[in-house]
C-alpha cells in the first residue's frame, strides 16, 4: 500500500487520519506543530508522541525530508543557493536572498521544466515530474533549519512554471499560510508564471492576496515567440486580459517580469511598448538583465544601457 505523504496534509486531514489510527485529535495538532512549526526530520524527533505511536506513523506515512548537497554563497552579497536531493536522487535549487525587511527564499516547483524559454537554463532537460507541496514546503524548512533564521517572503520563481503543478501549488500556499505552521503572509508569497492564461485565471478565482509575476520580457508578439513557446499559444492580449481580470478578482498589483537580451528586446520601440501596456495598469515592473547561459548566445546590455532603457 502507497504511504500517504504526511506533510502535504492539512490540519484537518491529519486529524482524520489520526482519528482512523484510533488516536485523539489532538495528536494530530501534536504532529503537525512537529512538522510545520517546530520543522522536524522525523517521527522520531516527536518526544511527546509514544514510541508505539510513532512506528504506526512510520508505516502509514511517508515523511519528506530533503538532503542538502552542495550550498553556494555569493561573494557580492549573501546570497546563498542550495542544492537539494529528492528521496528519488532527483536535485532541486532554492535561494535564500536575505534583506533588510526580512529573509526571501526562492523555491522550485518542479524538476525541470516544459515550458522552454529560450533563455532559460532550467528548460533545457525538459520536465521530469512536478514537486508534492511537501517538497515545496521542505525547500522552506531546510533553509529555516540551516540558518537558524525566519523566513518571511516566498517566491515561486525557482526552476519549474507553477502554474504547470497547479494542485501542489495551491496546496502548498494553503500549508505555508496556514495559522498553525510557519504562517507566512499571503501577501508575503509571490508566484511567477510565465504566461498560461486559463491557470491566470483559475488563480484569480481562488482570491488568494499572492503576488503575481508575469513573465513578460517582449512587448510584440512576434518577439516573444522567439523568447517563449508559450506565446506561441496565448498572446499579449491574452495575457493582459487575463492581467486584468487576477486585479480586478483579487486588488493585487501584477508584477511584470522583464529580462533584457541585448540587441533583441531593449530598443526604444521597446521600452515605449512596455510604458503604453504598463501604464494603464496598476502594475510593478522588474527589470532584469538576462543571464547568459552556455548553451545560448543572449548577452546582457551594459549597466548604462539598461539605465538608459530604465528612465529613457
Amino acid at each position: 500500500m502507497e504511504k500517504t505523504d504526511i506533510k502535504s496534509l492539512t490540519r484537518e486531514e491529519l486529524r482524520k487520519e489520526v482519528c482512523e489510527m484510533g488516536e485523539k485529535s489532538f495528536r494530530a495538532d501534536q504532529i503537525y506543530d512537529w512538522i510545520h512549526v517546530k520543522l522536524v526530520r522525523g517521527f522520531d524527533e516527536m518526544t511527546n508522541i509514544s514510541r508505539s505511536f510513532r512506528e504506526e506513523c512510520k508505516e502509514r506515512f511517508s515523511f519528506t525530508d530533503l538532503k542538502e548537497v552542495r550550498v553556494q554563497e555569493s561573494k557580492i552579497d549573501k546570497t546563498r543557493k542550495f542544492l537539494f536531493q529528492l528521496e528519488d536522487g532527483n536535485l532541486v535549487e532554492s535561494v535564500l536572498m536575505p534583506y533588510k525587511h526580512g529573509n526571501s527564499v526562492c523555491i522550485s516547483s518542479q524538476v525541470g521544466c516544459r515550458m522552454g524559454c529560450a533563455f532559460c537554463a532550467s528548460t533545457l532537460d525538459g520536465l521530469t515530474r512536478n514537486l508534492k507541496p511537501s517538497e515545496m514546503l521542505d525547500q522552506i524548512y531546510r533553509i529555516t533549519k540551516i540558518t537558524g533564521e525566519r523566513v518571511s517572503n516566498v517566491v515561486v520563481m525557482g526552476t519549474g512554471e507553477p502554474l504547470d503543478n497547479y494542485d501542489n501549488l495551491i496546496r502548498f500556499i494553503t500549508l505555508l499560510t496556514d495559522e498553525y505552521g510557519l504562517h507566512i503572509s499571503q501577501r508575503n508569497v509571490t508566484v511567477s508564471t510565465c504566461g498560461i492564461v486559463p491557470g491566470i485565471l483559475k488563480l484569480a478565482k481562488e482570491k488568494l492576496q499572492i503576488t503575481l509575476a508575469l513573465s513578460l520580457h517582449a512587448v510584440t508578439d512576434e518577439k516573444r515567440r522567439k523568447l517563449m513557446p508559450i506565446a506561441k499559444t496565448y498572446s499579449i492580449g491574452e495575457l493582459m486580459d487575463a492581467a486584468d481580470v487576477y486585479f480586478q478578482e483579487t486588488g493585487r498589483r501584477i508584477t511584470f517580469e522583464y529580462s533584457l537580451v541585448a540587441g533583441v528586446n531593449d530598443t526604444y520601440e521597446d521600452v515605449k511598448g512596455l510604458a503604453e501596456l504598463s501604464g494603464k495598469r496598476n502594475c510593478h515592473i522588474n527589470l532584469i538583465p538576462v543571464n547568459p547561459i552556455k548553451e545560448r548566445n543572449f548577452r546582457q546590455p551594459d549597466k548604462e544601457y539598461v539605465a538608459s532603457f530604465k528612465n529613457p
